[in-house]
């Protein structure tokens, strides 16, 4: 016959094996939801293998590399644009003759990225006011410049945003 306590050592280790084959279990179940809800976001709405999804998602990947491309070229062409478009000003005022105040003249230049534009200055005395325009190629023009005018077309280069400057070299910002 077999003895009793035997069997309730067997029975109790076998209660022991149990339970920590229930815990086990428990645990594993867990890292399986766990698991499963890391990979919900490639699965999607649909369940699909791995292999389908990746799939999807290279095709989505071609097709984002084709926008951001689209997207470069575009940036390249709008810079070149932009790079011609007249965008430095700078304004120099003056008095240009000597019994007048105030620094009523003035001389402006307005240019491109590649120096490109023009100088425009406007002489004022007593009586009347004239206005001239000089052509900017390279950031040089084909006729003389006046010194106001080579320090307009100086700050225009010089440019951080419009500025005025008088003609001894004091400044006022504006951008």
């Amino acid at each position: 016959m077999v003895d009793t306590t035997v069997l309730t050592v067997v029975a109790v280790a076998a209660l022991v094996v149990a339970v920590v084959a229930v815990a086990l279990g428990w645990v594993a179940h867990r890292r399986h939801q766990l698991i499963q809800r890391r990979f919900e976001v490639l699965w999607g709405d649909g369940e699909a293998d791995v292999a389908t999804v990746l799939a999807a998602q290279a095709r989505r990947l071609g097709t984002e590399r084709a926008r951001i491309d689209t997207l470069a070229t575009d940036v390249a062409s709008l810079r070149g644009d932009l790079a011609q478009t007249l965008q430095h000003v700078a304004v120099v005022r003056y008095d240009a003759f000597g019994d007048m105040g105030g620094r009523m003249s003035f001389s402006a230049a307005v240019i491109d990225d590649n120096g490109d534009g023009m100088v425009i200055s406007s002489i004022h005395a007593r009586g009347e006011s004239r206005t001239y325009a000089k052509g900017i190629v390279g950031g040089a023009s084909d006729t003389t410049l006046t010194p106001e005018e080579q320090q307009a077309l100086a700050a225009a280069r010089d440019d951080s945003g419009t500025s005025t400057r008088t003609a001894s070299g004091a400044e006022d910002r504006h951008g």
